[in-house]
C-alpha cells in the first residue's frame, strides 16, 4: 500500500531519512532538527512531499520523498525523487517500484532523481523498470 505522509509520520519520516544516511554512508550530513521537517513537509507552505510504502502487516517498509518541478522545454510540472529508500528487510518485495509507479501517476512530465555511482544494486533496479541515465549533464550543487 501507498500513502501519503502525515504529520503523525513525522518520527518515521526522520528514522527513514536517518537509515537512508546510513546506507548511503553520509549520516554527518544529516543536521536537520525534526521541527525543521515538520515546518518544511507539513507546514502552511510545504517544500516537500513524502509517499510511504506500507507493508502486509502495517509496518513502513519505506518511502519516496519528493517535490515538483517544471520543465521549460516540456512546458509541464514533473516530479524531482530527492530520496527513494526502502528498508533491508522489505526490498525486493515490490514497494520500491510502487513508490515509483504512484510517483509516474502524478505527472505526465519528468521524474527525475539522482543515483550514487557505487549503489550498484539501486541502479540495476532503476534500469529494470526502464529509468535511464541522462547522457551528458553533470550535476552541480552550490552549498550555504
Amino acid at each position: 500500500m501507498i500513502r501519503a505522509a502525515t504529520r503523525d509520520d513525522l518520527a518515521e519520516i526522520g528514522a527513514l531519512i536517518r537509515e537512508l544516511a546510513e546506507y548511503a554512508k553520509m549520516t554527518d550530513e544529516v543536521v536537520w532538527a525534526l521541527d525543521q521537517l515538520d515546518q518544511h513537509l507539513f507546514g502552511p507552505d510545504p517544500s516537500a512531499h513524502v509517499l510511504l510504502a506500507v507493508g502486509h502487516d502495517g509496518e513502513v517498509a519505506g518511502m519516496a520523498l519528493w517535490f515538483r518541478t517544471f520543465s521549460t522545454f516540456l512546458g509541464r510540472p514533473g516530479i524531482w525523487l530527492e530520496d527513494l529508500f526502502v528498508r533491508p528487510e522489505h526490498r525486493r518485495s515490490g514497494h520500491g517500484l510502487a513508490l515509483l509507479q504512484h510517483l509516474r501517476a502524478l505527472t505526465d512530465g519528468r521524474v527525475e532523481w539522482a543515483v550514487l555511482d557505487w549503489n550498484t544494486p539501486s541502479i540495476a533496479f532503476y534500469e529494470e523498470v526502464g529509468a535511464r541515465p541522462v547522457d551528458g549533464w553533470t550535476r552541480y550543487r552550490w552549498s550555504p
